[in-house]
């Protein structure tokens, strides 16, 4: 039996983000994928792997040729903002059985100055074929899809609007540690309950931003590691997931496909929630941090309100830092920010986040993070137990 190689994260990058008038998609791609590839000071023509989704007709196909790549490992899964999670996973199985040595994930998106300029409203169409034609009648959006699950929670377990304030104002928090971020004031629960009434119980603050911007993820074989200017971050463990398309077909709207693609992760690494020294989570609305927590096993279902009070979920001093970088509630949320994830996680193990770095008690750098993305409205779940090298 041939032994399975280790994958390993050596480069990430960030594209320029919040606003970015100037540049198109294809553009933040490549600024991205540059940027990763100089991290982590390996040429491109090691890169034999290449995953991307949701641009160009042919994606990934249009992608990789403008990036001037001809790989022979490629991966187009699109599931939303979990799609990245997805495609790690796949990634470091292609390079565990010897089919690629080096891939590359590329995201990047206008999705703010594409609305700004009148290429496209507010609005994102998921169609009217198949599932969606039972829903698309009574104007169901993709938020009060998400409000509608959240109220069950509330309902369900007497969660309050307060406990997911609490989600937005810890965010902010984070943020206002991160240079990058496009939001960075501190806000107030007072501050997010008494903004504009968006999708009940959802006001403005409960809801991501809107911004441009793209990223990179590269992974290696473990043989390549030792040419890299950065320590390697392994790819411990990983879990997919996917649960409905309909809201009807959904059995329980208080439990994401993060309950089964967590479970995997954690048991495929041979870790425990409690070992995590922070977590990454798609966060396009307050509920979905909460509910995350609660399936990934942070805490208990229906304790999830009770769990994000008292600041656990900041940098400083939190018990469990959620989101470092802002999130996609304070961050940047250019669409299926999965992607965003990884680069954040990778960069807290390795220690360069100043301000923002995440410490365990003793002071010492972060050992174990846990990504996980969520597509649809909680339609998918990718996760992700990244550990430092």
């Amino acid at each position: 039996m041939v032994a399975r190689r280790k994958a390993a994260v050596v480069g990430v990058a960030l594209s320029d983000c919040g606003r970015v008038d100037d540049a198109t998609p294809y553009a933040l791609h490549a600024q991205a994928a540059r940027r990763a590839l100089a991290d982590a000071g390996l040429d491109r023509s090691l890169v034999d792997g290449f995953a991307s989704a949701g641009l160009g007709t042919l994606a990934p196909v249009e992608v990789a040729e403008y990036l001037g790549l001809r790989p022979t490992w490629v991966d187009s899964t699109s599931v939303g903002g979990s799609t990245w999670e997805f495609m790690a996973a796949h990634a470091a199985d292609a390079i565990a059985a010897g089919h690629a040595r080096a891939v590359l994930l590329v995201y990047g998106s206008t999705a703010r100055a594409d609305v700004r300029a009148g290429r496209r409203t507010g609005t994102l169409p998921f169609g009217t074929r198949g599932p969606m034609q039972f829903e698309v009648p009574y104007g169901h959006t993709l938020i009060a899809k998400y409000a509608m699950a959240a109220r069950r929670h509330m309902i369900e377990y007497g969660t309050t609007i307060e406990q997911l304030a609490e989600v937005a104002v810890q965010a902010r928090a984070n943020a206002a540690l991160n240079p990058e971020a496009m939001f960075r004031t501190p806000i107030t629960v007072d501050e997010v309950l008494s903004g504009p009434m968006i999708a009940d119980p959802f006001t403005k603050l409960h809801c991501c931003v809107r911004s441009d911007g793209g990223a990179a993820v590269l992974l290696v074989a473990q043989e390549y590691v030792r040419d890299c200017r950065t320590s390697p971050v392994w790819v411990l463990g990983s879990g997919e997931s996917v649960s409905h398309a309909a809201m009807s077909e959904w059995p329980d709207f208080t439990v994401s496909p993060a309950a089964v693609s967590g479970r995997l992760a954690f048991e495929r690494a041979g870790v425990r929630p409690s070992e995590i020294d922070f977590a990454e989570l798609y966060d396009a609305f307050t509920y979905m941090t909460l509910v995350t927590l609660e399936d990934l096993g942070f805490c208990g279902k229906g304790e999830g309100g009770a769990f994000v009070e008292k600041g656990r979920l900041r940098v400083e001093d939190g018990e469990l830092p959620v989101n470092t970088d802002g999130g996609g509630l304070s961050a940047q949320h250019p669409g299926m920010r999965g992607l965003f994830l990884l680069v954040e996680a990778v960069r807290q193990l390795r220690g360069e986040c100043g301000e923002r770095q995440v410490r365990r008690g003793d002071g010492s750098l972060p050992r174990l993070a846990v990504a996980s993305g969520t597509g649809g409205w909680f339609c998918s779940s990718g996760t992700v137990v990244l550990g430092a090298g």
